[in-house]
């Protein structure tokens, strides 16, 4: 069986339940309900999950301090360039980092990134190359 070209679920880790959600909260997302100890938004196509560090690590069979801080970022685009900055702004206000502001990058786009309380890293980016799709969704290339 070939596994599909998609990400269903995100799960975040984080040690603070309450003040994670709270970041997302205040960016405008909606909590769905859930009653497994996980704090879970519906994104477009996808879900994004907080989950608490040490019961992560339990599921994982592994010690806590194993599962150190995540190399990798998460991706945010938006349609406008102004976007970019506006919601930069809106994360820093809600307890998050900003690690570089929005500005003009070598490939043509406006980026900037962001840290929520945890220390997950998103970026949040204009790509003039990839529009987003009717429903938001982002395609590499804008490639239907």
């Amino acid at each position: 069986m070939m596994m599909q070209q998609r990400v269903s679920l995100i799960t975040l880790g984080v040690k603070n339940m309450t003040q994670s959600a709270a970041f997302y909260e205040a960016l405008g997302w909606a909590r769905v309900d859930s009653s497994d100890g996980v704090i879970a938004f519906d994104l477009i196509g996808q879900t994004l999950g907080l989950y608490s560090l040490d019961a992560l690590a339990r599921d994982l069979g592994v010690p806590l301090e194993t599962l150190g801080a995540g190399r990798m970022t998460l991706g945010y685009n938006v349609v406008e360039k102004a976007e970019v900055a506006a919601i930069i702004t809106k994360a820093e206000a809600s307890g998050g980092a900003v690690l570089k502001p929005a500005q003009d990058v070598f490939w043509g786009g406006h980026h900037g990134y962001i840290a929520d309380p945890e220390g997950h890293i998103w970026e949040i980016a204009h790509n003039p190359f990839s529009s987003l799709g009717p429903n938001g969704e982002f395609q590499w290339n804008g490639a239907a």
